[in-house]
């Protein structure tokens, strides 16, 4: 009884320092009261708190609790949860530690990708005093690097549904050019704001989710190469053990026309929808230590689109080989009118699944 005594005392101290600290005492007193309610949950809690570091929040400490007493209830329940769901729930486990990022899309290198088609003809049109047009190679580098951070603590509306921002950023670098000082060519810059939660609803004994958010790309580039679009979207998410599909709409908000050709103000690709399309179908599976993920968009009145395939194998450590084709229109912004064919090469710090 001394023993539980003074557990309950340190629960007391630690609330009131993190009250005194930074302000977020209501919010974690409210959590170890919602604890309370969950025997499984708060005897986890207690133990996690014995063994925790003097700065340790509450919050986090129950939430990984939280994840753990929910991982126990889906063994007990019989139904494996899916690539996917692991993933969200290992992320959910450090969500809140300052010391882990957690990745959104895929983060990878390139250092050398072909394409069949280098689109030097919208240098040469846009900017005709530039020497881009007729220096730019064929073998360029590529890399991605996205990340997302919560924006919630608890539960919004269902029991472990999450508010996430998340940062992309694409870029493709002339690194092998001879006489233009081996610029980036294009850099896409893409924020979002999501929300995300799983459904009751297993069909062909699989897992499902639901995703809305919104989203701004744009390529930071200003007057007649400057490429940007506006889109909300809603996604559809299926699992079954190794294997996960996806499936996307999206609205673009509309912009302004320009006034006259040229004019800063304006949409700058009034006609991106006709190549971009209004949706994607995305399929992932892992194949014992491989990963293989196709992104396919497709519009059905223009008849175009484009594919994104790679292929991820174990290297070292955290590294994975990565090989990637991408087909199609719209491989970036500046190129989202222009069709080409590119495969590359090199390493994955993340995977889809």
């Amino acid at each position: 009884m001394q023993g539980v005594n003074r557990t309950l005392m340190a629960v007391s101290f630690l609330s009131f320092s993190v009250l005194s600290f930074n302000g977020y005492a209501q919010q974690q007193e409210q959590t170890v009261e919602e604890a309370e309610t969950d025997p499984k949950t708060q005897a986890c809690l207690m133990q996690k708190l014995n063994e925790a570091e003097g700065d340790a929040l509450v919050a986090q400490l129950r939430q990984e609790c939280e994840v753990e007493v929910d991982t126990e209830l889906r063994d007990r329940n019989n139904r494996e949860a899916g690539a996917i769901s692991k993933r969200f729930l290992r992320e959910k486990e450090t969500n809140f530690d300052p010391y882990v990022i957690t990745p959104h899309k895929m983060n990878y290198i390139l250092p050398i990708s072909y394409t069949d088609s280098i689109n030097r003809k919208e240098y040469a049109e846009s900017v005709p005093s530039s020497n881009w047009a007729e220096n730019l190679e064929d073998y360029e580098a590529k890399y991605q690097l996205s990340i997302k951070v919560p924006l919630n603590y608890g539960d919004l509306f269902f029991e472990n549904d999450s508010l996430y921002f998340g940062m992309t950023l694409q870029s493709w670098w002339q690194v092998y050019s001879e006489n233009i000082s081996k610029p980036f060519r294009e850099t896409n810059y893409q924020p979002e704001i999501f929300y995300l939660t799983g459904l009751d609803w297993h069909p062909f004994d699989g897992n499902t989710g639901i995703m809305f958010g919104a989203e701004h790309q744009s390529n930071g580039r200003s007057n007649a190469i400057s490429r940007s679009w506006n889109r909300i979207y809603t996604s559809l998410l299926w699992e079954n053990g190794d294997f996960a599909l996806a499936g996307r709409v999206w609205y673009r908000l509309e912009e302004d026309e320009k006034d006259f050709p040229g004019d800063s103000d304006g949409d700058d690709n009034p006609d991106i929808n006709d190549f971009m399309g209004y949706g994607s179908i995305s399929m992932a599976y892992q194949y014992d230590v491989v990963e293989f993920a196709v992104n396919v968009r497709h519009n059905f009145a223009t008849h175009k689109g484009g594919v994104e395939a790679g292929m991820t194998f174990p290297l070292w450590g955290k590294l994975k080989g990565y090989v990637q084709y991408t087909g199609g229109y719209g491989e970036s912004l500046i190129d989202y009118d222009h069709k080409q064919n590119r495969i590359g090469i090199g390493l994955a710090l993340t995977e889809v699944l």
